[in-house]
């Protein structure tokens, strides 16, 4: 029972797996730049979103949508569109990012966690219909 509800919802459970490993890879460069560098929200938010795209990426192709060709002719389609779709939900979290902390001063730390949830859920949806689709 347990098993067949693992294999019929592992690109879920894969997914919020591996999109909790690119939500640590995404703190571990925010959180120094916005808290010991001293960079604004916003900068820090765009390098950090960098970082996580590529190691998002790399695991979500394989492991979460089992796309398992890593010829040109297939991976630089691919990546286009995932980074493609990755833009627009960077580009939102960036701006809420920089109106929130930036502009109104709130808790940066706290505002990053908000929308990092709201990110995960647009970037599995746009995954899964737009860029790794069966």
């Amino acid at each position: 029972m347990l098993k067949r509800l693992i294999v019929k919802y592992w690109d879920v459970l894969s997914y919020l797996f591996f999109g909790g490993l690119t939500t640590v890879v995404n703190y571990a460069v925010y959180l120094p730049c916005f808290n010991l560098l001293g960079m604004s929200a916003a900068v820090s938010n765009v390098i950090a979103w960098a970082v996580a795209v590529l190691f998002a990426f790399l695991t979500n192709k394989p492991f979460v949508f089992k796309s398992h060709d890593w010829s040109a002719k297939t991976v630089w389609p691919e990546f286009i569109k995932f980074v493609g779709c990755r833009i627009g939900s960077g580009v939102l979290e960036t701006a809420i990012i920089f109106v929130t902390v930036d502009l109104l001063y709130w808790n940066g730390n706290w505002m990053k966690l908000t929308t990092s949830v709201l990110v995960v859920i647009l970037n599995y949806f746009a995954s899964k219909l737009l860029v790794f689709k069966k």
